[in-house]
């Protein structure tokens, strides 16, 4: 009987699990199912690129078929799991429900958006973690700039030509970073908007950006937003947003239409209905070997005779997994991460399977990029601080290397150099996946 493995979450964790599985694993011994609620790989670090026009926004991702050739893929979404009868239960995406038994669960299920109360926040407020998110700010940039071209008031234009990101982390500065470059070009096809100009606001809570570098690169990358004219508010909370501005604990409203939230991430809410145990954040525990203690699992309702049933591993952003480099706490949530954490717990998997002893998992992060715009950037190599155009090229070649697939490498490579000779694409690319109703009415 081959052995049932389950991996709920397509994201980077848990596609780099199925493809070591799939090539640890003979074909007979054991069913390979991966769960998610799209077909296709999210290329998270380049949704910035995305946003900015350099890149197609179906180049910043994979298709599942195309790269797992043995691997079951269910499109839908994970409503919960029942650790007892070792089962995960699935909202296909045609509306059905089903269950997935499982003798190993890799939980790779992602993160999302944290929120804080702010009023506003929801109503007025958008995100940026999603293909959907990249293309609606790119619209939106545009849109805003094509209503302030046909306004007389300049205090409705000032609105619509005012953009707030709150977040300065890696998401929040390069997509602002590109955005705002974008729009630098764009705005050269609009007369009175040119005239008027835009204002680019950075609001972080915390004394510096960009916490995940040094100092050194923080200042760098701060003197080159400031140098484009963007404000950076550092120290600075958001308190409200409305239909019309952002309120800054500063004291000052800025006027704006568009709000871009990028104040950190959480666990995707569904971890909680899986009957795992979390910590305080909400991530899963988990030992260094990534897999859940069987003593805080429920125990089996029937008994099996496979080696290591049910037992349950997770990874990723929704996974508190001990950080082997700084004791005491979680690893980071970034791809680097959740790519060796998902070939590892494979090898951990396939270990249990053969009655083996599962590793721990130790990694040390080997280095970060982050796009600036303008063939700027900031980076470290092995230990090594890179900046400006040196980095940049750092940057976009550490891309290209860890897209999987030689034909999405290409597609990057002829994005890149198409918007390198020509500038960026200025039009927008509408709502994805929303078809023209035929009503006529």
């Amino acid at each position: 009987m081959a052995w049932q493995i389950v991996i709920a979450g397509g994201g980077f964790g848990g596609f780099y699990a199925a493809r070591a599985l799939e090539r640890l694993l003979p074909a007979q011994s054991a069913h390979v199912t991966l769960v998610n609620n799209a077909n296709f790989l999210l290329y998270t670090p380049l949704l910035p690129g995305a946003a900015g026009a350099t890149l197609d926004p179906r180049h910043v991702v994979v298709p599942l078929r195309s790269q797992l050739r043995r691997t079951d893929l269910v499109v839908g979404q994970v409503t919960g799991a029942d650790p007892a009868s070792r089962s995960l239960a699935v909202q296909r995406i045609d509306g059905e429900s089903v269950d997935l038994p499982y003798d190993q669960l890799i939980v790779a299920l992602g993160s999302v958006s944290r929120t804080l109360p702010i009023p506003g926040l929801a109503e007025h407020a958008i995100g940026f973690k999603s293909l959907a998110d990249a293309t609606t700010m790119r619209n939106k940039v545009l849109n805003c700039m094509d209503i302030a071209e046909s306004l007389e008031d300049p205090a409705r234009r000032t609105e619509y030509l005012g953009f707030v990101f709150v977040g300065a982390g890696y998401a929040g500065v390069e997509g602002l970073a590109e955005l705002q470059d974008f729009a630098a070009q764009a705005i050269q096809l609009y007369p009175r908007c040119r005239a008027h100009g835009m204002r680019w606001v950075l609001a972080e809570a915390r004394q510096r950006i960009m916490q995940e570098v040094p100092a050194t690169l923080s200042e760098f990358a701060e003197g080159e937003l400031r140098r484009r004219g963007i404000e950076v508010r550092t120290g600075t909370t958001l308190r409200e947003v409305t239909g019309h501005g952002a309120a800054l604990s500063d004291g000052e409203t800025v006027p704006a239409r568009t709000v871009v939230w990028t104040a950190g991430v959480k666990p995707s809410p569904v971890v909680a209905r899986l009957g795992l145990p979390l910590d305080r954040e909400g991530r899963i525990v988990v030992d260094r070997t990534m897999r859940v203690d069987p003593g805080r699992l429920p125990a089996p309702r029937e008994a099996s005779g496979v080696s290591g049933a049910g037992a349950v591993w997770a990874i990723g952003d929704s996974a508190a997994v001990p950080d082997s480099s700084r004791p005491g706490q979680p690893c980071p949530p970034t791809a680097q991460h959740a790519i060796r954490q998902g070939r590892q717990v494979a090898r951990n998997v396939v270990a249990t399977l053969g009655g083996g002893r599962a590793r721990p998992f130790r990694y040390r992060t080997k280095g970060v990029v982050a796009e600036l715009g303008q063939r700027e950037a900031v980076a470290i190599t092995l230990g090594i601080r890179w900046r400006g155009f040196p980095a940049w090229l750092i940057a976009r070649t550490y891309h290209l290397l860890l897209m999987p697939g030689t034909g999405r490498r290409l597609r990057l490579l002829v994005d890149w150099n198409v918007a390198l000779v020509f500038g960026r694409d200025a039009s927008s690319p509408g709502v994805l996946g929303s078809p023209t109703s035929l009503r006529q009415d």
